[in-house]
């Protein structure tokens, strides 16, 4: 490895689907800039998962290495604190000029972002509102569009080349950076987007661009949900999507892709800009996102917390390491956890953590010095029946206009809708341990899209034991961590 420490790029969007890239087999993903890049110059991990299938409880993970249960990290309103670590504060710490333009869902607002980074990024111009900002496409309550999150194409304002919305402005303001970037320390830019979170809407040419003939299969919604979790299907009854046919189905995917080909078009820009600047070779750069999207499958839309489909916790995972570092480019279909990123950007800049943490480097598999480090990965979620400070009662959206109602009223409900539940998944074998519901029990390989729940199969007895033990180890591997720095004893 070289001695001298690399710069680190983080471009990490919202919500992307780990099956919408091309060189995944995808035929309507239009990802050409992350296709190239894995063709001649990176690993895209093919089988990466998130450890919480929504934003802040993912991002608490997999920027400390810690699995949410470990410090509580379970809700969108449970952020971490000043005594854990950061990947960020880290890297900062270790003497890493570190620049952040993008999203939160990390740090506690009220502290301030001055122990994370040196510069959270305020663009001069200011962006034009999210997906258009305003939100006459949800048509009347009691509609098929109100709950969609459906927007479609959007306007861009007096023939400007794109719309310039938050995303624009960070990615924008991360390639000004890179032309200014320090001359005497490694640098480190986090760009967490918004793309391609709903609502799904995109500004040409992306939004024409993707062919709607070419998109997969959507996974149909079950007739009776049997064996699913009763989260699923209350959303499913109040979204009220029931009336839409392919056709629409197709164009609100559709709209999905176009957002991803909009990032992929901007990471282009930014790989761009450090190869104009003469250090694209001297930087790593790690591209993935915190969790997926249901775009249709299922007959929902957006996620949820406390269930584990592939379309919500598969995720995709690029590493482009340094010159220098042995590399074997391409598809790797090795399991990994998104906790492996702090543990990876941890190895490539020479940093020995200072708390304990379950990621694991993976430039072992980058170099194919091994072909796998994890036969298993796990996802986790919800809360128990007494703990009403997880309910996310702050959220403005639990109200009924509030889009994100549908889930956010089961949340808060004392059913078992929002009960705690565990993901582990094995290549084949999916098992949800669920505390107030039925569990799940899957084979992917006869079920890919897992409908068919055999949790109380007699033939797979063997299969669930062999889950459950792998379910108590990782929790007793992981139940807490004892810092690094014992205490004195007094007389």
């Amino acid at each position: 490895m070289s001695k001298k420490r690399p710069n680190i790029i983080i471009f990490n969007p919202d919500q992307w689907r780990g099956d919408v890239m091309g060189h995944l087999g995808n035929e309507a993903a239009m990802t050409p800039n992350l296709d190239q890049l894995v063709q001649e110059e990176a690993v895209s991990f093919s089988q990466a998962y998130c450890q919480n299938p929504v934003c802040t409880p993912s991002r608490c993970s997999f920027m400390t290495g810690w699995y949410p249960h470990v410090r509580g990290h379970r809700t969108m309103y449970h952020m971490l604190q000043k005594d854990e670590p950061v990947l960020l504060k880290t890297l900062k710490e270790s003497g890493y000029f570190v620049w952040w333009g993008g999203k939160n869902d990390l740090v506690p607002a009220e502290y301030g972002y001055e122990d994370y980074c040196d510069i959270k990024y305020n663009p001069k111009e200011k962006p034009l509102p999210y997906w258009g900002g305003n939100d006459e496409w949800r048509g009347e309550p009691g509609s098929d569009t109100y709950y969609s999150f459906y927007v479609g194409r959007i306007a861009k304002l007096n023939d400007a080349e794109f719309y310039y919305d938050s995303d624009w402005a960070n990615v924008l303001g991360a390639i000004e950076q890179i032309k200014n970037r320090p001359d005497d320390q490694p640098f480190c830019l986090y760009l967490p987007l918004l793309y391609p979170h709903p609502p799904y809407g995109v500004e040409e040419p992306w939004f024409s661009q993707i062919d709607r003939g070419k998109l997969p299969e959507r996974i149909k919604s079950p007739e009776q949900w049997e064996g699913k979790a009763s989260l699923l299907k209350g959303i499913y009854e109040r979204q009220n999507m029931k009336t839409w046919t392919e056709e629409r189905w197709d164009e609100l995917r559709a709209t999905y892709y176009g957002m991803c080909a909009r990032v992929d078009h901007q990471f282009g820009m930014v790989m761009e800009a450090l190869k104009d600047a003469g250090i694209y070779d001297e930087t790593a750069v790690f591209f993935f996102s915190d969790h997926g999207d249901f775009t249709g499958d299922y007959g929902l839309v957006e996620k949820t917390q406390n269930t584990f489909e592939d379309c919500l916790t598969h995720v995709p995972l690029i590493v482009k390491p340094p010159l220098g570092i042995e590399i074997n480019p391409g598809v790797n279909e090795a399991l990994v956890e998104l906790i492996d990123v702090s543990a990876t950007v941890e190895n490539l800049a020479g940093i020995t953590p200072s708390h304990t943490h379950f990621g694991r480097s993976l430039l072992p598999l980058i170099s194919g010095e091994v072909k796998a480090q994890r036969d298993s990965v796990f996802c986790e979620g919800g809360r128990l029946a007494e703990e009403d400070h997880c309910k996310e009662l702050e959220s403005l959206s639990s109200q009924e206009t509030g889009l994100y109602w549908p889930r956010l009223s089961l949340q808060i409900e004392d059913g078992p809708e929002h009960t705690k539940a565990v993901m582990c998944r094995t290549k084949r074998y999916k098992y949800v341990r669920r505390l107030y519901e039925e569990d799940e029990l899957y084979d992917l390989e006869a079920d890919p899209h897992e409908l068919d729940n055999r949790i109380h199969d007699p033939q797979m007895h063997a299969i669930l034991s062999e889950m459950q033990e792998r379910v108590l180890t990782f929790y007793q591997e992981t139940c807490d961590v004892v810092p690094h720095h014992p205490n004195l004893r007094g007389l």
